[in-house]
């Protein structure tokens, strides 16, 4: 690109994630779920940066934040979001917000560039009340009802108490205007190590995956610990543990290369130990970008809670509880990134995969979307030990701005 043309202030993103970094502290990294006093300062600071952009933005009434620009041209939306999952990091989330708020601040004022770029942040991409809620509210993909019946995961506090005490009950939430954008850009620590160990820069996201969630229930027969009989007995528990021994020996010859699957919680009734359980239940999901391994893997999962059934002594029922289905990146986005890293960043990028979901795969849905990756440090997220280089951070941003620039004058 020529000289002449304005880049991303490396400097002013580092401040901007740190001055972020600041609410919520938690050891290096920060304590900062949906809807806690930590958020809203962060929903806050960001409704105050958004004019240095040239943009106006408020919090709309289910915690989005949106700044949009008056200036004609096209627009290119960017973001991600602002809360944190309980005790984890500092960048997952706020990179992709800073660094849209960057390329706003650097483009909304070359008067080379014809259009903008507006900015979001989306409430709860960390789940904390639900599943992307923010980012799904603009799609269109979330209702009345659901608000309603929505409850913090750690607390059961209601998503209508946390609105109310967040100054935001019946305030209108915004849904995307039809044709307003070429598409969504954003940005996020890899959560993984392929770039580090790789020494790349820049990871140009081509997928994100699908996740696919059931509840695994087993049903035996509660009895005395000490006097009932091992040949006798239903042991819901027994059950569920050669149930997921029997699923990592059987899922691999079914599976895609990048397919993961994951027992996240088991809980057993009553849950004593002088106590045979008489119930158990196991969380399972499963990942891949390609929708038909997935469902192969959720035929074979079935296949399995038969054949159990058949064995006995206790039954096994599979109800999946979640569907997220997977999202391709837009190809000229991706190639606009990619030509981005080219100019500032050696060309040291990769086309990858995303195995973890993200606010893009909801605005996939409605407009073109891409993401990009900067290197983890270790590979570590949700955990406060999550870092990333500063030297990172900076090149981040400045190929985010730049393929930011070219998306809009493509």
């Amino acid at each position: 690109m020529p000289d002449t043309q304005s880049h991303a202030n490396g400097e002013r993103v580092l401040a901007d994630l740190n001055a972020l970094r600041a609410l919520g502290a938690y050891k290096t990294g920060v304590h900062k779920p949906t809807f806690s006093e930590p958020h809203r300062q962060s929903l806050d600071w960001l409704v105050r940066k958004l004019p240095e952009a040239g943009l106006a933005g408020a919090i709309d009434g289910i915690g989005n934040v949106l700044g949009t620009s008056a200036k004609p041209g096209p627009k290119l939306l960017a973001g991600s979001h602002l809360e944190s999952q309980n005790y984890a990091g500092w960048l997952d989330g706020p990179l992709g917000v800073v660094y849209a708020l960057e390329a706003a601040r650097v483009l909304n004022t070359d008067p080379s560039v014809k259009g903008a770029v507006e900015v979001a942040a989306w409430c709860d991409e960390e789940g904390h009340f639900g599943s992307f809620l923010g980012s799904r509210s603009y799609v269109g993909q979330v209702t009345e009802a659901e608000i309603d019946a929505a409850r913090d995961r750690t607390n059961g506090r209601t998503m209508r108490d946390a609105l109310a005490a967040m100054g935001l009950a019946g305030r209108a939430r915004v849904a995307a205007e039809p044709g307003r954008h070429v598409g969504y850009l954003e940005a996020h620590i890899e959560q993984g190590d392929t770039l580090e160990s790789d020494k790349l820069a820049i990871g140009v996201v081509t997928s994100i995956v699908g996740i696919w969630q059931y509840r695994i229930a087993f049903a035996g027969e509660q009895n005395h610990a000490g006097t009932t009989r091992m040949a006798v007995r239903k042991d819901a528990g027994l059950t569920l543990a050669k149930f997921c021994v029997a699923v990592d020996q059987r899922f691999p010859a079914a599976c895609g290369p990048r397919t993961v699957w994951t027992t996240g919680r088991i809980t057993l009734d009553p849950g004593a130990p002088s106590i045979i359980p008489g119930g158990a239940e196991m969380l399972f999901q499963i990942r891949d970008d390609n929708p038909t391994i997935i469902a192969r893997l959720e035929k074979l999962l079935r296949t399995m809670a038969d054949e159990a059934n058949g064995k006995g002594p206790c039954t096994v029922t599979v109800e999946r509880i979640r569907v997220g289905a997977p999202a391709m990146m837009d190809t000229r986005f991706q190639d606009a990134i990619e030509a981005a890293s080219k100019a500032l960043a050696g060309g040291r990028s990769l086309r990858m995969p995303s195995g973890a979901g993200h606010d893009a795969q909801m605005l996939a849905t409605i407009m073109p979307a891409a993401m990009l990756f900067v290197p983890s440090i270790g590979g570590i997220s949700h955990h406060w030990t999550e870092n990333t280089a500063d030297a990172d951070i900076i090149t981040g941003a400045q190929v985010f701005v730049d393929a930011c620039r070219r998306i809009l004058t493509g």
